[in-house]
């Protein structure tokens, strides 16, 4: 703009003066002197500590804020370097010295040795502001906290314990509540974990921890809990009790897939359901299905709980059908013939019904179904669906047995997280039996996208690269690759080229 209206401009150059002690040339400060010379005559590092001792405990990996508090801390974490920086605030502030950016060094981890490298500023001599490294080393001295301390004594020392319990025959539903308290860390503050006959007990060394964990489930799950306590001990001088609480939870034994007939106040209260229905999701709801009228019904826990009923037949009776014919139709219920497995060339027993699954079948596919015909089950109410022309089959999913006895003892590209349980060896735990029903919990996931929505899948290091690829038919089930999370492992992170993780302190 000056240059087209025509007016001159100066352009304005820094002026350099002499260092006042080596005669260097250098642009002008408060202080007339380099930065070699500046820091030969005051060391802003001077009176600063240089070695701090941390109180660590390995066990539970806390680190100690006096007087009684622990931290609980990651290696090398965020929440790590601003525990280290606390311990130097004070020092800081009596030296009038300014922090303005920290970082941990890498060190070898069994060297129980923290290195931070901070920058700081100080203002000196006239006005001049110097900024210097500044190294801290923190020695970890170990440590038990009161609370490991207690468990290493005596591992049965815990304050509160929660039962939880599910009157199945199947652990379907605890590999399910597995991922969901791993992912929502709910059982974090847990000291010890028991799988037990039906049911898994949690034990915390605070009560309010089992309280935390109680509310927990019932947001994911349908349950009802009572608790009782029992005094341990009593210090009448200083009027102190000592009392264990036990938590026991009860998750209602209606599971995904299982055959209801739903007894006649709860049909009413849903708008006169007149046919068996299937229950297709478990949350702190129960959803059931009517398959010949294509409804979803809801049920919520004090519903349940309030009328409580059982399965007719559960996913363990599921008998598998092979599909000779289906109607073509645009809508979802369809007409199909279909015959057992088990009869096919053998007999020619065949049954015609109605699905809810004509947008899955076709002609020549094998599908889970509960077999009414030749049931052996006793039910009133089942019983009086049977006088109004029930049909003999009720089909409940589409099956992939064949594909996946082709995968049998490939690894999967996926896995998933387990909890450290301790199997209970008076439980009579089935080990054979469990690992069957885990393979089943995998093919429900694969075969289910919203199932495994609140599941964290993570990616399989041993799956080879090359078999991605590989599929055997558009049909089978898969998760994909986008679903899958990296292992979260510190070993396994790329580190910076010097071994230091940036953060700066505002």
């Amino acid at each position: 703009m000056a240059g087209e209206s025509g007016m001159f401009t100066v352009h304005q150059t820094i002026g350099s003066v002499l260092c006042c002690k080596c005669g260097i040339l250098m642009q002008p400060n408060a202080a007339n002197m380099c930065v070699k010379c500046l820091c030969s005559e005051v060391d802003i590092n001077e009176g600063l500590l240089k070695h701090i001792i941390l109180v660590h405990c390995p066990e539970c990996d806390s680190y100690l804020q006096p007087p009684r508090t622990w931290v609980k801390a990651q290696l090398e974490s965020k929440e790590l370097l601003t525990f280290c920086l606390n311990k130097l605030k004070r020092n800081l502030n009596s030296s009038k010295v300014r922090l303005i950016h920290a970082e941990f060094i890498w060190t070898e981890p069994h060297s129980k040795r923290l290195k931070v490298k901070a920058r700081i500023q100080k203002e000196v001599l006239n006005g001049a502001i110097l900024e210097q490294t500044y190294p801290i080393e923190y020695v970890q001295q170990q440590h038990m906290c009161e609370s490991c301390s207690k468990i290493q004594a005596n591992p049965d020392q815990w304050v509160a314990a929660v039962q939880l319990r599910q009157h199945v025959t199947h652990r379907r539903t605890f590999f399910y509540l597995e991922q969901l308290i791993l992912k929502h860390g709910a059982a974090a503050a847990a000291i010890r974990i028991k799988q037990m006959h039906q049911g898994i007990d949690f034990f915390f060394s605070n009560r309010s921890h089992a309280v935390r964990f109680v509310e927990f489930l019932g947001r994911v799950a349908p349950v009802r809990s009572r608790h009782d306590k029992q005094l341990v001990s009593y210090d009448p001088k200083s009027n102190n009790y000592n009392h264990k609480y036990t938590f026991s939870v009860e998750i209602s034994p209606i599971c995904r897939e299982d055959l209801i007939c739903l007894p006649p106040q709860v049909a009413v209260s849903l708008g006169n359901v007149d046919s068996p229905v299937i229950c297709t999701k478990v949350t702190n709801n129960i959803t059931l299905f009517d398959p010949f009228k294509l409804k979803h019904y809801f049920l919520d826990a004090r519903q349940y709980w309030r009328a409580p009923f059982k399965s007719v037949l559960t996913s363990r009776q599921l008998v598998e059908y092979i599909v000779l014919d289906i109607s073509e139709t645009k809508c979802v219920l369809a007409d199909a013939l279909v015959a057992r497995a088990s009869d096919w060339g053998k007999n020619d027993t065949k049954f015609v019904i109605k699905t809810h699954l004509g947008h899955l079948l076709n002609a020549g596919d094998y599908a889970l179904g509960y077999d009414l015909y030749g049931a052996n089950h006793s039910d009133i109410e089942l019983d009086k669906y049977r006088g109004r022309g029930l049909q003999e089959v009720i089909l409940v999913k589409k099956c992939y047995e064949k594909e996946h006895q082709r995968k049998r003892g490939k690894p999967r590209s996926w896995k998933l997280r387990s909890l450290d349980i301790d199997v209970d060896d008076k439980g009579k735990v089935d080990q054979d039996n469990v690992n069957s029903e885990y393979e089943q919990f995998l093919r429900d996931l694969e075969e289910n996208p919203d199932m495994r929505f609140n599941v964290s899948l993570y990616r399989n290091k041993e799956y080879e690269a090359s078999e991605m690829a590989l599929t055997d038919g558009e049909d089978v089930p898969f998760i994909p690759v986008e679903e899958l999370l990296a292992d979260l492992d510190l070993n396994d992170e790329d580190d910076d080229d010097d071994g230091v993780v940036d953060t700066m302190m505002e």
